[in-house]
């Protein structure tokens, strides 16, 4: 079946007509801000269609200390990472890939001309949520494209953003003009969404965040689909009139090709592959499309300027810079007060590679922001998980030794979970949060507490994209209809991954 089938015949014998101007199951009062401690999307008839449910309470987890009353809060974060804010007309995209399926077949998503609206959803949630400070977690945008940095920094800082590209704004693979079955086209598929891609590319204004953020690099911020160094071919596709629609006859997925070991579930696993594909498909046929020059790719000098930047990270009291664009890595600490500190790590590969690497001086810098953060609690950063990253052992050794450290949060494989890390210290926990682009589609909340045993506790729970309309409920739908995507791969995570106050006994 193609992935246009799967995602018509997922709805279960649902009316597949219509559903676009359907109101019902719409999100009502007890979902406005979010959270899903107060109501979840659930899926009760089996029949495609979600719907508000009940929310999810707090559920204790104890691995790492026991249960004792909470005293104060001393922070409150927002951790939102993979966004993929996208340009889904770039033709410097690979999507034919996905016809080879697994473990390639995240090329291609149907909902992926609607990333701008989750994101100004997400940008919704967090602000209702109103924390001190907010995690942008990594692969912020999907390819590595200045126009695609203009969307996504509009949309966290506020201002006019116009989704799209070249003369039309949209026009890619899901046009109906396409008859490639491959490819979902929400104008004449099942479910049909008329209008939807003239609307995903439709200007809008973003209230934006309204509150400090922290940049985390992540590979597909600074590197073609996560994988490749911008070369002069990958830049010529970007800003030209040519792209790959369709998957040529004589290419074939290399045999052993597997998911890169870093987990990441996001497009090609292995950069030698990708360079050899994209070789191969330029000898055969190509579809003209409108040329834009602000398609441009970007060098990683510039990646980790922009971020910088439009963080307005230079001016965030607390935030120590000595690391960072002195050798153009993002390596930085940020202390909230005299209870937290948040030391981010930079782990992306200036070769290119989606998994996650250790530079060698990483280590040795890591050691000295623990021991010089006093009394802090000590959460760190990065957008690859440490435990998938070449290297990250050394990194992890380092944390083990530290009783102040209480967590490593990360993103990158698109799934909410979380593990107990026991260590000689006392031990910490290993949080991933899961997406934008695929389902569930959602944010982290984390709230720091004191309590009454001289431990901490860090509740968290996930927010759901809110306020984006049409759109943002288009998007949630489809990425859950989607039989390739986070739904059957199970990125939801347990109740266990999602809303829990994880305890932690005092340092000793």
């Amino acid at each position: 079946m193609t992935r246009r089938e799967l995602i018509g015949g997922a709805l279960g014998g649902a009316a597949l007509v219509g559903l676009a101007g359907c109101d019902a199951g719409g999100p009502g009062p007890s979902a406005a801000d979010g959270s899903t401690l107060r109501a979840t999307w659930i899926d009760p008839a089996g029949d495609g269609q979600l719907v508000l449910g009940p929310g999810e309470r707090l559920l204790d987890r104890v691995d790492l200390g026991v249960r004792s009353r909470i005293t104060a809060e001393l922070a409150r974060l927002a951790h939102f990472t993979d966004a993929h804010v996208m340009d889904a007309s770039s033709p410097a995209r690979v999507p034919f890939l996905a016809r080879l399926g697994p473990p390639v077949q995240s090329t291609f998503r149907p909902q992926e001309a609607l990333t701008a609206q989750v994101l100004d959803g997400t940008v919704n949630a967090i602000r209702a949520l109103a924390p001190q400070l907010v995690i942008q977690g990594g692969d912020l945008i999907d390819n590595d494209q200045s126009n695609e940095f203009a969307h996504a920094l509009g949309l966290l800082n506020g201002g006019a953003v116009h989704p799209g590209s070249g003369a039309r704004g949209y026009y890619g693979v899901q046009l109906a003009s396409d008859p490639d079955p491959l490819y979902y086209r929400p104008d004449i598929d099942s479910p049909r969404y008329p209008g939807m891609l003239t609307d995903a590319v439709r200007p809008f204004i973003a209230r934006g965040l309204g509150r400090e953020w922290l940049p985390v690099l992540g590979d597909h911020d600074a590197l073609v689909a996560g994988e490749l160094v911008p070369s002069p071919v990958t830049q010529a596709l970007a800003v030209g009139d040519r792209a790959l629609w369709s998957l040529p006859t004589n290419l074939r997925l290399p045999a052993g090709l597997k998911l890169s070991p870093s987990g990441s579930p996001d497009g090609p696993p292995d950069s030698s592959y990708l360079a050899s594909f994209l070789a191969q498909a330029l000898e055969g046929p190509t579809v003209r499309v409108p040329a834009d020059p602000s398609r441009y790719e970007l060098s990683f000098g510039q990646v980790t300027e922009r971020l910088w930047a439009g963080s307005r990270a230079p001016a965030q009291p607390g935030l120590q810079a000595a690391q960072v664009l002195s050798d153009g890595r993002l390596d930085y600490v940020r202390d909230l007060g005299e209870s937290l500190r948040l030391v981010v790590l930079d782990l992306v590969q200036r070769g290119g590679g989606s998994g996650g690497v250790v530079s060698g001086g990483q280590p040795t810098w890591l050691q000295e922001q623990l021991n010089s953060a006093g009394d802090r609690w000590v959460i760190v950063v990065s957008h690859m998980p440490l435990v998938s990253s070449a290297g990250g052992d050394s990194l992890l050794a380092v944390m083990d030794q530290s009783p102040r450290v209480i967590a490593a949060i990360a993103g990158h494989i698109h799934r909410n979970q979380i593990l107990a890390r026991h260590s000689p210290a006392g031990g910490y926990w290993l949080i991933t949060t899961s997406s934008l682009i695929d389902f569930p589609q959602q944010t982290r909340a984390l709230r720091l507490m004191s309590t009454a045993d001289g431990g901490v506790a860090l509740q968290t729970w996930m927010l759901d994209h809110v306020g984006d309309g049409r759109l943002g409920r288009f998007s949630r739908e489809l990425s859950y209809l989607d039989a390739a995507g986070g739904r059957p791969m199970g990125f939801r995570g347990t109740h266990l991954d999602r809303n829990v106050t994880l305890y932690r006994r005092p340092v000793s």
